[in-house]
């Protein structure tokens, strides 16, 4: 699930809402002929529109950092799989959402701390982690060329094996704006990050070598592996495997049952009426407006 992409979505609006929420405040925000706009107002009016969702996301993260802990670490690592991920497209997100990388940071620790609490009690076997790791593939990093037809794919493979420059005929021919100005540099990747026909060739390549033309719903690619991760003996990976394992098995049920006994043990009490509603029980219900937003997202 990219419980990810909801925080960073919600977490606009908490930072907004809060800001304005003063208490009383009465300064002007806006002055119009017609009349000014105060700070009161202005929180009035988006707590309408979205206040709930949001104090819920407070309330969350608010009781969630009392029981469970996200270090440093892992939240840099996050945000640095979150950002490889994303690529070229990690700053236009950033700049869509009006989002700095450290507000950014904050929307992920929340993520990482709904799925420590949801793993908290959960159970992992011997042979869960065995099949785990028998299918794991290192990450790898690569390279590539994309044009859109087989005949222009095969001019640039020859003009690579006469000796070319891999990046200079990236940024001459690959027809992916993401990738070809840094001459075809995609980063480090792993299984399920690109499409299949391109995974499956990629994976199949040593360090260096250079693919045959791969045809994809994209076109045609020219690929080359750098770099690859070495597979670490089982027992190294077992800790990082096991919360793999356990993550792999949240649901949007078992988040929302996960969050209502974490407000239930808080004893959260929510003074402003107009905003309770998350409080009330999920059962019978499909689940939050977050997890609804989520499921969303995922179709």
């Amino acid at each position: 699930m990219k419980k990810w992409v909801l925080s960073l979505l919600l977490l606009v609006g908490i930072v907004t809402l809060a800001a304005c929420n003063n208490g009383g405040n009465s300064e002007t925000v806006a002055e119009t002929k017609a009349g000014n706009i105060t700070k009161d107002e202005l929180y009035e009016a988006m707590k309408k529109s979205y206040g709930q969702n949001v104090l819920q996301q407070l309330v969350y993260e608010k009781i969630l950092s009392e029981k469970y802990e996200v270090t440093d670490e892992e939240l840099d690592a996050k945000f640095n799989e979150v950002k490889e991920q994303l690529g070229a497209n990690f700053e236009m997100a950033l700049m869509q959402y009006n989002m700095t990388e450290e507000s950014f940071k904050d929307s992920l620790k929340l993520d990482l701390l709904v799925e420590k609490a949801a793993t908290a009690d959960m159970e992992v076997t011997d042979e869960e982690v065995q099949e785990y790791y028998d299918n794991y593939k290192p990450q790898i990093k690569a390279r590539h060329i994309l044009v859109e037809d087989e005949a222009t794919a095969k001019e640039v493979k020859a003009k690579l094996d006469d000796g070319g420059d891999f990046a200079e005929l990236a940024k001459e021919y690959s027809q992916d704006p993401g990738s070809a100005e840094e001459g075809g540099e995609l980063g480090w990747f792993g299984p399920g990050r690109m499409v299949q026909p391109f995974e499956e060739a990629a994976y199949a390549l040593d360090v260096n070598e250079i693919s045959e033309p791969v045809k994809s719903d994209n076109g045609f690619h020219i690929i080359q592996v750098t770099e690859k991760e070495e597979k670490k003996p089982l027992e190294d990976m077992r800790a990082e495997i096991e919360y793999e394992v356990k993550v792999s098995k949240i649901d949007n049920t078992m988040m929302s049952e996960t969050l209502q006994k974490e407000l239930k043990e808080a004893n959260v009490k929510i003074s402003d009426k107009e905003l309770s509603g998350f409080m009330q029980s999920d059962e019978g219900a499909e689940g939050t407006e977050a997890e609804k937003n989520t499921e969303s997202d995922e179709k």
